[in-house]
């Protein structure tokens, strides 16, 4: 367990990688991994980079550190992420045994850390991950409301443009 001062710590290491992926337009997700105090992996969304649904920050962050370990098990790493787990990203986290997770802002769409059910902790699967919810959760959720405002916007502009386009071929 870590203390709060070093949650924040690298929760701010996450919120670094989520502004990675929202400078390429990318939702802003960001993930790190922690071994023995120290960050050994980094990942953040690449979906629309890379056109695959399972480039997330956590699957990033997850692959590097199994790659640097030479293992598929991260039995006594935890995860750092801006937000809520999906439930590929729980699985994941599971499949590797990733000792715990610690996420900022909730997802009542797809969180499954808590928000809409808890697959890290169910008794039924042969590894559970411990789940700290919060870090940081109000800088996490604003960078997410922050790009959909943004994202919102730009689409509005871009409607309205071939609106325009298509009343100026009418002239």
């Amino acid at each position: 367990m870590y203390t709060q001062e070093e949650k924040e710590f690298f929760m701010k290491e996450a919120i670094k990688e989520a502004q990675k992926a929202g400078d390429k337009l990318e939702v802003p997700i960001g993930a790190v991994v922690v071994l023995d105090g120290k960050v050994i992996a980094r990942g953040h969304n690449m979906r629309e980079e890379t056109n695959d649904a399972t480039t997330h920050a956590e699957m990033i962050a997850i692959r590097q550190a199994n790659h640097l370990l030479d293992s598929w098990r991260l039995e006594e790493a935890s995860l750092f992420v801006t937000l809520e787990p999906c439930p590929m990203c729980s699985g994941a986290m599971i499949m590797s045994r990733v000792k715990e997770v610690y996420y900022g802002a909730e997802d009542p769409k797809g969180g499954t850390a808590g928000t809409l059910y808890n697959l890290l902790t169910d008794e039924r699967f042969n590894h559970q991950v411990a789940v700290e919810s919060g870090i940081l959760a109000e800088e996490c959720g604003q960078l997410l409301s922050e790009f959909f405002k943004a994202l919102r916007q730009r689409k509005k502009e871009e409607k309205l443009a071939r609106k325009s386009a298509e009343q100026n071929k009418l002239i």
